[in-house]
């Protein structure tokens, strides 16, 4: 079972849980960070990283989420958005976000 990223993430974009992870899955857009779940090594070690609370082990996402095991898999494999190694600043504005809820429609695409 890999890890996925959930829409907590989604205009936050945080990084610390990229520069833990062993596998390098962590792939990047324009406002949202996914893992490919065929890299992940299912280790966990980002889990405890990402300050919004936005990564679960596939099988407890929460069942309003579930749709966001397909959406990591999906994007990892998009070809904008590329492998993401190392930690960078999150968002300008991600204090504000941070809180929000039903973030999914914000979810830019466009890269």
């Amino acid at each position: 079972m890999a890890y996925v990223v959930t829409a907590s993430c989604i205009q936050c974009k945080h990084t610390d849980c990229v520069e833990v992870c062993p596998a390098d899955c962590f792939h990047e857009g324009p406002n949202f960070v996914v893992i490919d779940p065929q890299e992940c090594i299912d280790c966990g070690v980002c889990v405890p990283e990402c300050p919004v609370n936005a990564i679960y082990m596939s099988e407890d996402v929460p069942p309003d989420q579930r749709q966001f095991i397909e959406l990591n898999a999906q994007l990892a494999q998009h070809p904008k958005w590329t492998l993401l190694v190392n930690k960078k600043p999150p968002l300008p504005d991600h204090e504000q976000w941070s809180n929000v809820a039903e973030k999914l429609s914000y979810l830019d695409l466009n890269n």
